[in-house]
């Protein structure tokens, strides 16, 4: 086996450098978010134009982690690095993909200035706050939504 590769995807200009990681990160994506509308590329084109970064972990040209990621400044931490999603293949979790994606996040916040990395994670996914807590990662507070459609 080959040794695993980090890719960003796109740039901070929203521009996919080759478009057919979309297109192999998919299934993986899909695995943490079932729900993303069929036009998968479409939505994460609107995602990009608004900021959203994709970096991918591959292992003999297949995706086995993913992460999409944004810049945020506010008033409160300063400029963090905001974590989307996060998600490791199903079918390769517990071989270091996502620590060594974490490990690349946590640079790239580093790089960029930000004072925090940051992500929500849903209550009832236990398994990743273990990993989330083992990283150093803690919870600071509540986070409350209304949803609006």
């Amino acid at each position: 086996m080959a040794r695993p590769e980090i890719v960003e995807v796109n740039g901070a200009d929203g521009r996919v450098a080759a478009p057919d990681w979309l297109a192999r990160a998919e299934g993986v994506h899909r695995q943490l978010r079932p729900d993303l509308p069929a036009g998968y590329a479409g939505r994460l084109g609107e995602v990009f134009a608004n900021g959203g970064r994709m970096v991918v972990v591959t292992e003999d040209g297949a995706v086995c982690a993913l992460a999409v990621w944004r810049l945020v400044e506010n008033t409160y931490e300063g400029r963090r690095l905001y974590v989307d999603d996060l998600v490791t293949d199903a079918a390769r979790r517990s071989r270091g993909f996502g620590k060594l994606l974490f490990d690349w996040l946590q640079a790239k916040a580093g790089q960029l200035g930000c004072d925090v990395i940051a992500l929500d994670s849903g209550a009832q996914r236990a398994a990743a706050h273990k990993f989330y807590f083992r990283e150093g990662m803690h919870i600071p507070g509540f986070c409350f939504r209304k949803n609006l459609k």
